[in-house]
């Protein structure tokens, strides 16, 4: 099988069952940064500082793969399944935040990104995650995506500035506090 097809030559991409939709679509525009933050997330993964989380990462990786496959799903195409991700995941991330923050000196300041290119990566992340949150927002102005999606999307971008902080701690980096 080839990857290319030639289909969206015409501007149009295919949901999950076939229709298709312009590749300009909120719809689209949602998934596809969450697709973007996946690879982000393999990125961090690919650091030796992370290999104590891999399981995490790669679970994290599945669940916003999951995210993609429902945001992409039709409706109106009731012959295929749709895709969730685990109802327990909100619990996962929450409980690696809570442990993360128990070894974290309190924070009253924004924190300026930087020190580390780990840290960067992981604040880069952060930053996808928030794009891809508010592009599911703006998908639900017009079509409904679950809602275990938006929270997932929301409580994963306070993680990956949990992981931030966790990281230049632990690599004995000084956190830049934003001061006005």
């Amino acid at each position: 099988m080839k990857i290319y097809t030639l289909k969206g030559d015409d501007g149009t991409t295919s949901l999950s069952g076939g229709r298709r939709v312009p590749k300009h679509s909120v719809r689209v525009e949602a998934y596809g940064s969450v697709d973007e933050l996946i690879a982000w997330i393999g990125l961090l993964r690919d650091h030796k500082e992370n290999k104590k989380r891999e399981k995490l990462l790669i679970y994290i990786q599945s669940q916003l793969m999951c995210c993609a496959a429902a945001l992409a799903f039709d409706d109106q195409n009731i012959n295929i399944r749709k895709i969730l991700p685990d109802p327990d995941c909100l619990s996962v991330v929450e409980k690696e935040i809570d442990t993360m923050e128990e070894t974290l000196p309190p924070l009253n300041n924004f924190v300026l990104p930087g020190g580390n290119i780990l840290v960067s990566y992981c604040h880069i992340a952060r930053c996808v995650c928030r794009r891809a949150e508010r592009a599911v927002f703006r998908l639900n102005k017009t079509e409904e995506s679950p809602e275990i999606v938006n929270k997932f999307l929301n409580r994963l971008s306070d993680f990956l500035y949990v992981l931030s902080r966790k990281i230049a701690l632990d690599a004995d980096i000084e956190e830049i506090k934003w001061m006005v």
